[in-house]
């Protein structure tokens, strides 16, 4: 039985797609550039400055000006990291029902400290994570299990009675490293081409209140 329960934030607990690609088009105007939308955005929205940075620049971090543009992009979202994001539909009531069964859950993702906190902070949920473990957190973030495995050690329960919901192929490899049941949230960013075979996928969902049905397992 599934004994606690652990969500990546971006593109599956939260959608906060809307605040990255803000970010990413205040840099687009400061270079004179046109702002790109959302739907061009969304796909990307897990990878974080690396990514978005890449999609809407074409620069990569050996750019002499990436660092420059980084912290132009960084600074516009900690300005405004909650001004549009919101729990996923469903999302609230899932939460709602596992803390009704007195089942802990927790955040693993690999946004750093600085924004994972400030953003929990502002949606109303910082205090009701059992645990809050940023891509900072540990010396390694995923795909490595490590951050997963420490979620686990912080709630006090097995990895292998941990469910791990995520939205992009490094969450999927993290839980499979973890030995954690691997659920994958179709709803969120990843792309449906993704190759996950060979990673042992318990199932995946279309909202995050269909999770329940795994609870179980």
């Amino acid at each position: 039985m599934i004994e606690a329960v652990l969500f990546d934030l971006d593109g599956t607990f939260a959608d906060t797609a809307p605040d990255l690609g803000a970010a990413l088009n205040h840099v687009l105007s400061l270079r004179g550039m046109p702002a790109l939308p959302l739907s061009i955005i969304r796909p990307q929205a897990s990878h974080g400055s690396p990514g978005l940075l890449k999609l809407g620049l074409g620069i990569t971090p050996d750019a002499p000006e990436y660092d420059t543009l980084r912290e132009a992009f960084l600074a516009h979202y900690e300005a405004h990291i909650c001004d549009k994001t919101h729990l996923f539909s469903g999302m609230s009531a899932l939460i709602a029902e596992l803390e009704e069964r007195e089942l802990p859950w927790g955040i693993v993702t690999n946004k750093p400290h600085r924004y994972t906190v400030p953003l929990m902070e502002k949606l109303g949920y910082a205090k009701r994570a059992s645990c809050l473990v940023s891509g900072d957190t540990c010396q390694y973030a995923k795909p490595h299990p490590m951050p997963l495995i420490h979620a686990a050690n912080l709630i006090g329960v097995d990895p292998q009675r941990c469910l791990y919901l995520g939205d992009d192929i490094r969450d999927m490899q993290a839980a499979h490293a973890a030995n954690m049941v691997g659920i994958v949230a179709s709803y969120g960013y990843i792309d449906p081409d993704t190759d996950l075979s060979g990673l042992h996928i318990a199932g995946s969902v279309q909202t995050p209140f269909a999770l329940l049905r795994y609870l179980s397992l």
